[in-house]
């Protein structure tokens, strides 16, 4: 049962709203997905490009960080194509990478704090987005 001033979670304009935002969230994961590709790509391609700093408690080879983000990139450009689409799957893979993104973003924050928290600031965005909208309570009979 909702308060006298809250809207139902099946209400027509929360629910347009979450699909707008998932809409966004699907072009979000698509636009992180690609950056992560080409930054994982320039990983791969110059060591010199990444600097690393002293004392980091989680250090991998910067090799391994580009096959890391490749992988993620890959990953959510598929995963965002589905959610474009309406996939079922999407919705549970879009968790799953975000998530992800999120943990592998934190471990990324030495590197590129700013972007790191830009992403996972994202990552949040995906998962609101995709745990709000509710499919069945939008369409009509």
């Amino acid at each position: 049962m909702t308060a006298p001033n809250q809207a139902p979670a099946n209400h027509p304009v929360r629910q347009g709203f979450a699909i707008g935002t998932t809409v966004a969230a699907a072009a979000l994961l698509f636009v992180a997905g690609v950056v992560a590709l080409l930054q994982g790509i320039a990983a791969l391609a110059d060591n010199n490009i990444v600097v690393v700093g002293t004392n980091y408690a989680f250090k991998f080879d910067v090799t391994t960080w580009g096959w890391i983000h490749i992988i993620l990139g890959i990953i959510g450009i598929a995963v965002s194509l589905g959610l474009f689409v309406g996939q079922t799957w999407a919705r549970g893979m879009a968790f799953v990478i975000a998530a992800l993104s999120i943990v592998a973003n934190f471990l990324w924050l030495p590197y590129y704090p700013l972007w790191s928290i830009v992403i996972i600031a994202l990552d949040v965005v995906v998962i609101w987005a995709v745990a709000t909208w509710r499919p069945d309570a939008t369409k009509t009979i």
